[in-house]
């Protein structure tokens, strides 16, 4: 199977799952470089320093710099891997979020989280997980979507016969081919 084949006929997906992931790595690289540099206050550090408006330590740049790098490798790589990485990226950042808005001023904050950082946890797992969804979850996809096809393709396993009788033998929403 080529890597091409996968990618939907409607190349404008690939482009957002692809510069959605870029963008957001390229951001998570430049916060983890900076936390990384000048006087670093220690890995784990509870307090952290003041990072593009964000708390930042070592651990936590490190933890940028993993998932940059992770997300920037799903801009290369592009299409559905990248819906995929960018999904799995957007719901690890919210769940991030929940973990730093339960650890706020206590001494397990070992990633040195703040206000700022829950709330960006939060705007960007969001963001990312929207651009890996983006043509994936409507109820009107167009039948070149790969998702429509991943969908449907069992329809061809549907019963003949009457509307009637097909809706009993298997339930479930119209065919929109005219089955």
């Amino acid at each position: 199977m080529r890597l091409h084949d996968e990618l939907p006929v409607d190349h404008r997906l690939g482009q957002v799952y692809r510069y959605g992931a870029g963008l957001g790595g390229l951001f998570l690289v430049a916060f983890g470089i900076l936390g990384l540099t000048g006087g670093s206050p220690g890995f784990i550090d509870t307090t952290g320093k003041e990072v593009l408006g964000m708390s930042s330590n070592g651990a936590l740049s490190v933890l940028s710099l993993v998932a940059g790098g992770i997300l920037i490798l799903g801009a290369i790589i592009g299409g559905n891997i990248a819906s995929d990485i960018n999904m799995i990226m957007g719901v690890l950042f919210v769940l991030a979020g929940f973990v730093g808005l339960m650890l706020l001023d206590s001494s397990a904050n070992r990633l040195a989280f703040h206000i700022g950082n829950v709330v960006f946890s939060f705007i960007f797992g969001f963001v990312i997980l929207t651009f890996g969804m983006y043509g994936r979850v409507s109820s009107h996809l167009p039948q070149d979507n790969p998702y429509w096809k991943r969908r449907h393709e069992h329809d061809a396993e549907r019963p003949d016969g009457p509307p009637v009788l097909v809706k009993v033998l298997r339930p479930g929403p119209p065919n929109p081919t005219g089955h």
